[in-house]
């Protein structure tokens, strides 16, 4: 078999940033599927699943919620490996356009302060596994360190 595009990436030179994975066609309108990655993979330690999961809640949310963005979220969501996002567009985007999204959402989720939205047994079905410190410090982290002077080398991929 081939291997699929993300497996293709040099996870060896990758950093935190923003980038596009991968773009596909869904009759004529453009699907961009985007990296968000939030520490260096086999460098720095994975997030845990409880501040991933509470990430997952309050970016879908703020996404969903958003005036610009709300018809054009088709996912966002966690990768395996624990090391950031994707998050699927529907449009044809660069990397660079989203960067405002991405400061402003970060930027919520690192200062919310309030009852996570669907953390709730009828909501979720894993919804005890939530850490809304850990999310708002590693959302902090990333906002701080990657997206507030995000530099062209975080926008795409390393060869």
């Amino acid at each position: 078999m081939e291997k699929i595009a993300s497996f293709t990436v040099n996870h060896l030179d990758l950093m935190p940033g923003i980038y596009v994975s991968r773009k596909d066609y869904v009759g004529d309108q453009v699907i961009t599927t985007f990296d968000l990655r939030m520490t260096a993979p086999n460098k720095e330690p994975v997030m845990n699943t409880a501040e991933v999961h509470t990430i997952e809640h309050l970016g879908a949310t703020y996404l969903r919620n958003h005036k610009e963005y709300k018809d054009k979220t088709i996912y966002f969501g966690p990768m395996g490996c624990r090391t950031g996002f994707y998050l699927l567009l529907a449009g044809d985007y660069e990397s660079k356009d989203i960067v405002g999204l991405m400061v402003d959402m970060f930027d919520f989720i690192s200062k919310f302060n309030d009852d996570v939205p669907g953390q709730s047994p009828r909501d979720c079905g894993n919804y005890l596994d939530m850490n809304l410190p850990m999310a708002r410090f590693v959302a902090k982290r990333y906002l701080d360190n990657t997206l507030k002077n995000i530099t062209p080398d975080r926008l795409v991929y390393p060869e």
